[in-house]
């Protein structure tokens, strides 16, 4: 253990904050995965299923429906960068996904007489690059939300220049996240 903490306190600010990211993007993928553990009856999975589906049938379109999802994501975000909140609500967030994932992949067929199961549904989303973007962005909105507590306590203000700049930067990568995940629902 004092191994892990003089690697910390010897690390620079800049590898200490890479370090974090990294480890709340692996938190974030385990949080996804509990989320489809969870074992959820037909009439469960049958009610957020049409949640799911009520989405796609309000946006038909590629500009309406990639806004109505960038304004979901964007407004789950910026919650994730409120300090220690965010954090929190942020894995709250990607276990719920786990969850509709488990009940949309429910009752589909990957192959003809072989059942879609919820952890090849998160494997096959993890091939996309909806879900890196999507992820990376969270992670960096639950980092930013642990950072900011952390320098407030310090009485180091200045430093929400920097949280201002990653929320810009998280709504550009939703943006094209948003983009790309509208074409392949309507187009494949």
């Amino acid at each position: 253990m004092s191994t892990v903490l003089s690697f910390w306190k010897n690390s620079s600010v800049k590898r200490k904050r890479i370090f974090s990211l990294f480890f709340i993007f692996v938190l974030s993928v385990m949080a996804t995965l509990a989320g489809t553990l969870v074992p959820l009856s037909e009439e469960d999975a049958s009610i957020l299923s049409s949640q799911t589906s009520q989405l796609l049938e309000a946006n038909t379109d590629l500009a309406s429906l990639s806004s109505a999802i960038f304004v979901n994501n964007f407004r789950l975000c910026l919650l994730m960068f409120i300090p220690v909140f965010g954090f929190v609500f942020g894995l709250f967030v990607l276990f719920s996904t786990g969850i509709a994932l488990n009940a949309v992949s429910m009752g589909q067929e990957l192959l003809p007489g072989v059942p879609l199961t919820p952890i090849i549904a998160l494997l096959a989303l993890m091939i996309t690059p909806i879900f890196w973007i999507e992820f990376a962005t969270y992670s960096l909105g639950m980092a930013e939300s642990v950072w900011v507590f952390r320098r407030l306590t310090q009485k180091r203000w200045y430093y929400l220049r920097w949280t201002a700049i990653f929320i810009g930067i998280s709504a550009g990568l939703l943006a094209v996240g948003a983009v790309a995940e509208a074409w392949m629902i309507l187009f494949m």
